[in-house]
């Protein structure tokens, strides 16, 4: 699973994240917002050279469990993750250079 386009409006639950083997990478963020819409191309980019890593782009909002549960306050929020255990994260990533240093770090 590459680079997701899209945000999901249905989230993945905690315990289904926590549970995945791969690296993976859960974006949080909304189709609105500016932040948001301003990192996707650099977030598309850098996945560009990981087509196999997965990419989880959760739609993010007040009471919202998944959000919450990785305290997300700003969007877009990139949580790394290697076997379900956060290896870094990026919050309004605005450097390509810096998303592409967390996919090495999360896939070595």
């Amino acid at each position: 699973m590459a680079y997701a386009a899209e945000y999901q409006a249905s989230e993945p639950s905690r315990a289904e994240i926590d549970a995945l083997g791969e690296p993976a990478v859960v974006e949080f963020g909304a189709p609105w917002c500016g932040h948001c819409r301003a990192a996707q191309p650099l977030v598309a980019a850098a996945f560009a050279a990981y087509p196999q890593l997965r990419h989880v782009k959760v739609e993010d909002g007040r009471g919202r469990p998944l959000g919450r549960s990785f305290r997300v306050r700003l969007w877009p929020t990139l949580v790394f993750l290697r076997g379900g255990v956060e290896v870094a994260r990026l919050v309004r990533p605005t450097d390509g250079a810096a998303i592409a240093a967390a996919l090495a770090k999360v896939t070595a």
